[in-house]
């Protein structure tokens, strides 16, 4: 099990913005931020990082999950509203399995970030 995920962004403000709104349907808050750093956190467990520096190359795939297939709906507008650009409409990826459901957005350097739902609808 993974406990937290850090990322080596070239804009530490720009990417701040962009997960900050991206990442709301999913409950995240910024949780630390100092001088180039940045932690987000769900219920006060800080598990995703941004660090500003080089970025990381080359682009990685994070996902992230969600409850319902509702917040994956969510999560894709809004990232697509804060900048992000669209790598996958939200639907079903029946490849993985029959209720694997997910959106995939570009952050603003290009990492492929995911938003799914395994549960049923």
């Amino acid at each position: 099990m993974l406990d937290h995920i850090g990322l080596d962004v070239s804009d530490t403000k720009k990417a701040k913005e962009f997960y900050l709104a991206a990442l709301k349907p999913l409950g995240y808050e910024i949780f630390m931020e100092w001088e180039k750093w940045v932690g987000f956190a769900v219920d006060g467990k800080p598990d995703f990082w941004l660090k500003e520096g080089k970025a990381t190359k080359p682009a990685v795939h994070v996902a992230f999950r969600a409850n319902n297939r509702n917040l994956v709906d969510e999560f894709y507008k809004a990232a697509l509203a804060a900048g992000g650009k669209d790598n996958g409409a939200p639907g079903i990826r029946e490849i993985y399995h029959p209720n694997y459901y997910g959106a995939f957005v570009l952050d603003p350097d290009g990492n492929n970030i995911e938003v799914v739902c395994h549960e049923p609808e």
